[in-house]
């Protein structure tokens, strides 16, 4: 075993030979959006991206399933299908079968295994001081999509989110190897606070994150308020709480959607000062709407986080 479940790392590494090692993980969760095919596809994207972020490529997906079948037509679940399969074949992953069992709510996703040569994985454990932080992916899924269930959120807004939660991580994962980056973890339910936390402690550093640098959905900041808050924006700021620092008098709102839970959402990437540029221009090149430098990383101080 390489990597486990020591640092919090997005996926578990097992080498098999000293030129090939697995990566593996496993990830579902209730529908996040009303459409099946949208859904499947966010989900497929979501799992694939813990392989991504240790520098993998996916090689097989097994379907995971809890559904209503007893409530819920089965042409609902052909659309989730449908939705994960284009994700994962557009991904290169072959989809080898899976289990489904009766559940009193949907609940879908992917084990997913990949590959990678042992002396290249990535983990969140291994961001250096002097590093800079980008991330790949804007923030506020958490706020669109309760929004978007209780009918508030503008149209414009949610298609935005959906297409970004549909992006596969990949175009970071091809861009952090070229530029030989440091360390990365995926940005999901513990939000950029909690996933910058674990990379945090696990690299024994101090990450500074300049909240007025965060990309957001354009229109997500209107909705950071109850009742589109989730219970985890909660825990996520419970969960950091005694390794974090607020300094000065951040944007109450920007603190909002660093706590806010993503549904497959960017990189954050720990890369050499001097090759942060190079990072930025060849994840635009690759096809990515935004990449931005979000903060640094220092020696350890008394906190493992630090925002402003």
């Amino acid at each position: 075993m390489l990597v486990g479940t020591e640092t919090h790392d997005d996926a578990g590494v097992y080498r098999l030979t000293d030129e090939l090692a697995i990566v593996q993980t496993v990830d579902f969760f209730p529908p996040v959006v009303n459409d099946p095919y949208v859904y499947g596809q966010i989900a497929a994207a979501n799992a694939l991206s813990d392989i991504y972020a240790m520098g993998g490529t996916p090689r097989t997906a097994l379907n995971l399933i809890g559904y209503p079948d007893n409530k819920i037509n089965l042409d609902w679940l052909a659309e989730i299908f449908r939705g994960g399969a284009e994700r994962c074949h557009t991904a290169g992953a072959v989809i080898l079968g899976g289990h489904t069992v009766r559940d009193a709510e949907i609940k879908f996703g992917y084990a997913v295994t990949g590959t990678i040569h042992p002396d290249r994985v990535l983990t969140n454990a291994s961001a250096r001081p002097g590093d800079k932080l980008v991330l790949t992916k804007p923030l506020g899924t958490g706020f669109i999509t309760t929004a978007r269930k209780a009918g508030d959120c503008p149209e414009e807004v949610y298609q935005a989110a959906c297409a970004s939660m549909v992006q596969l991580n990949d175009i970071g994962r091809d861009a952090m190897l070229e530029v030989g980056a440091h360390a990365a973890t995926d940005i999901t339910g513990f939000g950029l606070a909690g996933h910058a936390y674990e990379m945090a402690e696990g690299s024994h550093v101090t990450l500074m994150l300049d909240l007025a640098r965060l990309p957001l959905f354009p229109g997500s900041e209107s909705l950071a308020h109850s009742p589109y808050l989730t219970r985890a924006s909660g825990t996520n700021a419970s969960y950091v709480a005694p390794g974090l620092r607020i300094e000065g008098r951040p944007d109450p709102v920007r603190l909002k959607c660093f706590y806010d839970p993503q549904t497959s959402g960017g990189l954050l990437i720990s890369v050499a000062a001097e090759r942060a540029e190079q990072l930025l221009m060849t994840i635009k090149a690759k096809g990515a709407t935004v990449a931005c430098i979000v903060g640094d990383v220092t020696e350890r101080t008394d906190a493992a986080l630090i925002v402003h």
